[in-house]
């Protein structure tokens, strides 16, 4: 039965959205320190970076919360995940294609690889296979860590391009 098989999974899915939840705030935080950086010139690169990351953090804790639901049938589980796979994969086509003008469209292949293997998973949940489970989770744990990597990056991005005072760049010096 599908709820026994969720029930074992508890757990891991609280983990992995709690740590999409903070994860989440983490990126609101960041935006709001790096927004002295947020220009018209860069808009369409934090369009590349920030909104994406957040909505796969968001899509991971959706999912958490989607599975850890009790009453889930076969059937409702598999067609929840399958909206979400598909949602994810055509937002990261999207988003792949705007990467793909400027030549970094890796950030966005890693996502649809997670979205594909909730699709996948979706199958076999339909087959009532508890391996569509274990994708799921892989799923997960590849958009948790792409996000990761893509906020590592966007980071980055926003101390290299912070202007440092005058006061801290002499402390530096001396220092």
């Amino acid at each position: 039965m599908l709820s026994e098989l969720i029930h074992a999974w508890h757990d891991f899915y609280v983990l992995v959205g709690t740590a999409s939840a903070t994860l989440v705030g983490l990126m609101f935080v960041s935006a709001t320190i790096g927004a002295q950086v947020f220009t018209e010139s860069n808009r369409a690169g934090m369009r590349a970076f920030l909104s994406p990351t957040v909505v796969h953090f968001s899509a991971v804790l959706f999912i958490c919360i989607l599975a850890a639901i009790p009453s889930q049938t076969w059937q409702t589980l598999a067609a929840l995940l399958a909206a979400c796979s598909l949602a994810g994969i055509a937002y990261s086509a999207r988003v792949w294609m705007q990467l793909f003008v400027r030549r970094r469209g890796f950030y966005a292949l890693i996502p649809v690889l997670g979205y594909l293997l909730i699709l996948v998973g979706v199958f076999l949940l339909l087959k009532e296979s508890a391996v569509g489970l274990d994708l799921l989770a892989a799923a997960l744990i590849t958009l948790l860590l792409a996000g990761i990597r893509n906020a590592w990056d966007m980071t980055i991005w926003i101390v290299i391009r912070t202007p440092v005072s005058e006061g801290a760049a002499r402390r530096t010096e001396q220092g």
